[in-house]
């Protein structure tokens, strides 16, 4: 490590309580689905007092109608859009560099399971509490304040550097690939997503439906003069159980020594209006994970199969069939090598600082890095924080992880865009 990467690591270690600060304030703003804004603000103006002024990249769903990879979803884009700036070379010679992270967050509820209000970040014992903190704010404070480090020491880069926040990625992906789609690509791009210091190689294809059963009110003196919508879905519901069960039959070498990768869950379920009326309605949303390899027409056909073959087994079904909706997530998922030199420097930069190689990491669960893997010209991976309760009460992140982060996103543009004096 050469003086410049050390006066470089000493930018960040001096940024480090103004970067959690950040943070902490990103987290205060509730970014739950169509609510942004404010989150966005709070990021537009800390992006401009840093001097990297964003340009405001919509979401135009017309315009993204024949992309592969853009998710069709039921709500609007009125007023919602993803932050995207672009720090300009110094000089000549070096490789580019995109830094994405995400500022939706899922719903907080139920509210009663938190021991402290989620928007009301805390920090406890090195931990930093709330929600989002891990998943993933706090991480784009890391990314942020690891390209600040660059200009706060003096230096500059021989490539230029785009950091972008994006909306959506909890539920469709459609802000990283608007931004995509916008021109916002470059050869190595990081996510740091909580998972961790790994370096993510693989990840499974994701897809979201619903599904909706219609049946025949009648007063609870006679149940068996109507059918029950909800107790109709209890096949369709066992069946895409054994299509779980189906995709998880052999291991699959994208996801060593994790037997069950492909998990699909039953999210959202409602029927009915009243307890003595047997229900005439239902539905339930579902996610379902899948193998690379394995393309979301492929996907979705196979959920289609499981529930049309179970309608034919029963009377009602057959003759009223399940409405099928797919809307969200529809990821491909991916695997690439370790070898790839991005993932290899970054692994080098985590050691260096760390003393300890990066470990590989194989996500159940999907990311934007998609975007990037399937239509992007660069090499992309995840490595961020540690982070714990994602998606769940009481979620926090560790603070030295997250100075670890900036630290060796700071240092992987040292070597891999190269400094300037």
């Amino acid at each position: 490590m050469d003086r410049r990467e050390a006066a470089l690591l000493q930018a960040v270690d001096r940024l480090n309580e103004e970067m959690i600060d950040f943070a902490a304030r990103l987290v205060a703003e509730p970014s739950t689905l169509g609510n942004e804004a404010s989150v966005l603000q709070v990021m537009e103006q800390q992006m401009r007092d840093l001097g990297y002024p964003p340009r405001r990249v919509g979401v135009d769903p017309v315009a993204l109608a024949g992309h592969p990879g853009f998710a069709p979803v039921p709500w609007d884009y009125q007023g919602r859009y993803n932050l995207a700036a672009v720090r300009p070379a110094d000089g000549a010679g070096g490789k580019s560099a995109l830094f994405n992270g995400h500022l939706d967050v899922v719903s907080e509820q139920p509210i009663e399971g938190w021991r402290r209000d989620p928007y009301c970040p805390e920090i406890e014992q090195g931990w930093l509490y709330g929600r989002g903190a891990g998943d993933m704010k706090a991480g784009v404070a890391a990314i942020v304040y690891a390209l600040a480090a660059v200009d706060r020491a003096g230096l500059g880069l021989a490539a230029p550097v785009t950091l972008e926040v994006v909306i959506e990625e909890e539920c469709s992906g459609n802000g990283a690939l608007a931004c995509l789609a916008a021109g916002y690509d470059a050869e190595a791009v990081l996510i740091p997503e909580p998972f961790g210091p790994t370096i993510l190689t693989s990840q499974v294809g994701v897809c979201w439906f619903k599904v909706q059963v219609k049946g025949v009110p009648k007063h609870a003196l006679d149940t068996g003069g109507g059918v029950n919508a909800i107790e109709k879905c209890y096949p369709l519901i066992a069946a895409l159980r054994e299509l779980e069960r189906s995709l998880n039959a052999e291991p699959h070498p994208a996801f060593p020594g994790i037997s069950h990768p492909f998990n699909f869950n039953l999210g959202v379920l409602k029927g009915g209006d009243w307890p003595s009326t047997v229900p005439a309605f239902a539905e339930f949303h579902g996610r379902l994970g899948f193998p690379p390899g394995l393309s979301y027409e492929d996907i979705r056909a196979l959920v289609e199969r499981a529930l049309d073959q179970t309608a034919q087994h029963d009377p009602w079904l057959a003759a009223h069939r399940p409405s099928l909706e797919f809307y969200g997530f529809r990821s491909q998922g991916h695997q690439v090598p370790m070898e790839l030199e991005a993932l290899r420097l970054l692994g080098r930069c985590h050691q260096d600082l760390s003393g300890s190689p990066a470990a590989e990491f194989h996500s159940t669960a999907t990311t934007d890095l998609r975007a990037f893997v399937h239509y992007g010209r660069g090499q992309a991976t995840c490595f961020g924080p540690l982070a714990e309760n994602i998606h769940a009460s009481n979620e926090r992140v560790n603070l030295q992880s997250v100075l670890h982060t900036a630290r060796t996103y700071a240092l992987f543009l040292s070597r891999w865009c190269g400094l300037v004096d």
